[in-house]
């Protein structure tokens, strides 16, 4: 069976975590905003989305968690995977929440690139997730948890980390 083009190029892109584009945006205005009316403005709907960079990977603020970022992998411009991630480096606790991946590139391994790009970036990190897993999701963590110091279990954030 053969692999087309685009899944191919997915595969390529899973291999290419190290070329990694950073921006950062108006997470210290929303902060502050959000401190000083206790959580009422400064939510991330409404704010525009992070800025698309010209590497295959990449490291925004989150577009819909505040204090939150994001690491992506772009194929053809088009955000192909995703995952809001958020470190306590104090704690040396992470969470990770909602990857996904476009179901066209499933199985092409990117979202187990991109969680362990993470993993080499903040090393020594115990890895969660705040929220429950689906029941249709639990193979995937099941294979992205092993050997993973937290083994993204479900854990709290810790008090460091401001709920809002």
């Amino acid at each position: 069976m053969a692999i087309d083009e685009d899944r191919q190029a997915a595969l390529r892109l899973a291999e290419q975590t190290r070329e990694l584009g950073r921006a950062y945006g108006l997470e210290p205005l929303r902060l502050q905003l959000r401190r000083i009316s206790r959580g009422r403005l400064g939510q991330p709907k409404g704010w525009p989305n992070p800025p698309q960079l010209s590497t295959p990977w990449q490291d925004t603020i989150s577009p819909t968690r505040y204090g939150w970022r994001q690491r992506a992998a772009n194929l053809h411009g088009e955000a192909v995977f995703g995952v809001d991630y958020r470190v306590c480096r104090r704690c040396k606790l992470a969470w990770v929440e909602e990857p996904h991946t476009d179901p066209e590139y499933q199985r092409c391994g990117l979202a187990k690139a991109g969680l362990a790009a993470l993993r080499t970036d903040f090393p020594r990190m115990a890895w969660h997730t705040i929220g429950g897993r689906l029941t249709d999701a639990r193979p995937f963590w099941n294979s992205v948890s092993a050997c993973v110091l937290g083994g993204y279990e479900q854990r709290d954030l810790c008090p460091h980390v401001e709920r809002y």
